[in-house]
């Protein structure tokens, strides 16, 4: 099998536009970044404990990715390190400068939240892009599967619940 570096990951010719990348184009060109930049900036002339090469709209644009892709700190710090499209979208060179540790991502994520900044940026943000003709809308993807219950609710009268009685027979009928 053949090791896959650097090089050849920059250089992928058959690589396809994802959906993800086309929405963070698509957000890079419509959130006014600077605007959002000059609301908050304010707040963190002082107190802002992390690291200044990193940047005020850099982190804004992690936070961002944390709300619509439901991240975590650490997961943050991991989808950055994985996906180009995310990198490129909050200005980071892999090959120059590391993505900024969970703890960095953590701290200003705690910054704006006890600041009370974070419902502001994003009602300044929907009133941009409604006024652009835009509307963002965030939603969970559920798997629906059917799995076994537990014990005491066997042995629960199905009787009165169709629905259930119903599943509980479809997935009799399904095992082996």
């Amino acid at each position: 099998m053949q090791q896959i570096t650097q090089t050849s990951m920059g250089s992928e010719r058959y690589r396809k536009t994802t959906h993800r990348a086309q929405f963070l184009a698509q957000m890079h060109q419509v959130v006014p970044w600077a605007t959002l930049c000059a609301l908050i900036e304010p707040h963190f002339r002082e107190g802002y404990k992390g690291p200044r090469s990193v940047g005020l709209e850099r982190m804004l644009r992690i936070y961002f990715l944390q709300q619509w892709f439901c991240l975590s700190d650490a997961a943050a710090e991991e989808a950055l390190d994985d996906s180009m499209a995310m990198r490129a979208f909050v200005g980071i060179d892999g090959s120059r400068e590391p993505v900024p540790d969970q703890t960095t991502i953590w701290r200003f994520r705690l910054q704006l939240e006890q600041r009370r900044l974070g419902r502001q940026l994003f009602t300044a943000v929907s009133q941009h892009l409604k006024a652009a003709g835009l509307k963002l809308s965030m939603g969970t993807i559920v798997d629906a599967s059917i799995t076994s219950a537990s014990s005491w609710l066997r042995r629960q009268d199905l009787s009165g619940d169709r629905e259930r009685h119903h599943s509980r027979e479809v997935a009799a009928d399904a095992s082996p």
